[in-house]
């Protein structure tokens, strides 16, 4: 039988004379009392749902309390009626999300509190990738409602310190989710923190609905994540630090349970004031001027198969051996070319779209233009590069990158307009190849882009 403190009741009548919301918890005191039931942890609660048949279980005369410790605030707004519990403050090994309806939860269960939950008379269900206590409303669990609050959450004296737990972007698994974690040694990638276009936690009009989704990349091994923060959030206009550290959240899913993202209770979370660790990117100065003579240029008017693609001298290759290949597309009149690994069941789809060879011994001042659109974004994986020394062999050619603006858009759509790349190739001398290179897969990185107007010109 576990216990806790017998001074709930002076607490809800000391709660109940404050006049303002600016105050400091009471602490618990008094005698110990002994819960009416047994207890069990979240893990063998979790492990009551039903995978296969969907059905939510229902706690009916069990007399069972679980334990667990609030790793969530909604302080920040970034959580909104739901309390994240995990079974331990440190090395947790199992969380879970509790419903409940009050938008100022952190007044009361603040972070690292330690409650316990009265099960009989909640539901566990599933919803958004992640399991779920609540109360029943037809086939939905819902929020326990306020008046029902005291019967169900007990909130004890004890408030831990709260050790997340370290994970390695490509660690990250289904047993982390509601946990508490820290990843270190990240980065917003590149195109997000950009002087002249630098973007905010979620406030970006033309891109966040709902969520504003930010890609983080490891600086170990490459490997990407996303920030996901609420346009309901205090803190969704703030700017994205951009530099590189540590960053410490609740790990859950996106709404549609597609891929892993992070929510972090305030930008306190975000310790990113180190370099960044951005890879080399090919310099020829800072010239972005396009020139008066039109070496190469294809708009993709006239490519309305795969085969014109390959009959115009590019190469569009699979290195994988799949069929998913950059395919011409159609929107509002207007031909370009398009990927995605969208309902692909490729993973990884790696494509390479190579240019035909371009001639830089007769100009000067050479540079790459093109346009590029993206939408259903859920990672930034279309990256460009530049050669002049093609095998004809994708793997074996010795490629460089160019510092390309690959744009962000909304998860649940397009943007509607393109954003164009001017970079200087000008310290390049030779046959002049660039390509395009889409690394994605399903079901989690499928982001779809449109690619237009390529052209290099010079002087």
């Amino acid at each position: 039988m576990k216990r806790i403190f017998s001074g709930l009741l002076s607490l809800l009548i000391l709660a109940s004379c404050v006049q303002t919301d600016d105050f400091d918890l009471p602490e618990l005191q008094g005698e110990e009392l002994t819960i009416s039931g047994d207890t069990t942890n979240i893990a063998a609660v979790k492990s009551l749902f039903n995978f296969e048949t969907g059905e939510m279980y229902y706690f009916r005369e069990t007399g069972l309390y679980v334990p667990g410790y609030v790793v969530s605030s909604d302080e920040g707004g970034n959580f909104y009626k739901e309390l994240i519990l995990q079974d331990k403050p440190a090395s947790p090994t199992a969380g879970i999300q509790l419903l409940v309806d009050d938008n100022s939860l952190y007044e009361t269960y603040n972070f690292g509190r330690k409650i316990y939950i009265k099960l009989d008379g909640l539901i566990l269900g599933y919803n958004n990738g992640v399991l779920q206590l609540g109360k029943q409303n037809r086939g939905d669990v819902v929020a326990i409602p306020g008046a029902l609050v005291d019967e169900h959450i007990i909130r004890t004296a004890e408030v831990a310190e709260v050790k997340p737990l370290d994970l390695e972007v490509t660690e990250i698994k289904e047993t982390h989710k509601n946990l508490f974690v820290k990843l270190n040694n990240v980065q917003f990638n590149r195109n997000l923190i950009r002087a002249n276009n630098r973007f905010t936690f979620a406030g970006d009009a033309s891109i966040d609905q709902y969520d504003g989704e930010r890609m983080l990349e490891s600086c170990e091994t490459g490997a990407t994540t996303i920030l996901s923060t609420s346009t309901y959030s205090g803190f969704k206009s703030l700017l994205l630090p951009q530099g590189s550290g540590s960053i410490e959240g609740v790990l859950t899913r996106n709404f549609y349970d597609d891929y892993f993202v992070l929510s972090v209770n305030s930008p306190a979370a975000l310790q990113m004031n180190n370099g960044r660790c951005d890879p080399e990117y090919l310099d020829c100065g800072s010239t972005s001027e396009e020139g008066s003579i039109v070496l190469f240029e294809e708009n993709f008017t006239n490519i309305t198969t795969p085969a014109r693609i390959l009959a115009t001298g590019w190469k569009n290759i699979n290195v994988n051996g799949g069929a998913k290949l950059f395919e011409p597309g159609n929107s509002n009149s207007n031909r370009h070319l398009r990927i995605s690994a969208y309902n692909t069941q490729e993973t990884p789809l790696e494509v390479w779209l190579v240019s035909p060879a371009i001639d830089l011994g007769k100009t000067t001042g050479e540079v790459l233009s093109f346009d590029l659109k993206s939408g259903y974004d859920n990672s930034t994986i279309l990256r460009v590069y530049a050669t002049t020394n093609f095998t004809g062999n994708v793997a074996t050619t010795n490629w460089m990158l160019l510092d390309a603006r690959i744009p962000v858009g909304p998860s649940g759509g397009y943007i509607d307009f393109y954003k164009t790349s001017n970079i200087d190739v000008s310290c390049l001398e030779g046959e002049l190849h660039f390509a395009f290179r889409y690394l994605g897969g399903a079901p989690d990185k499928t982001t779809t882009y449109d690619l237009d107007n390529v052209r290099v010109t010079g002087f």
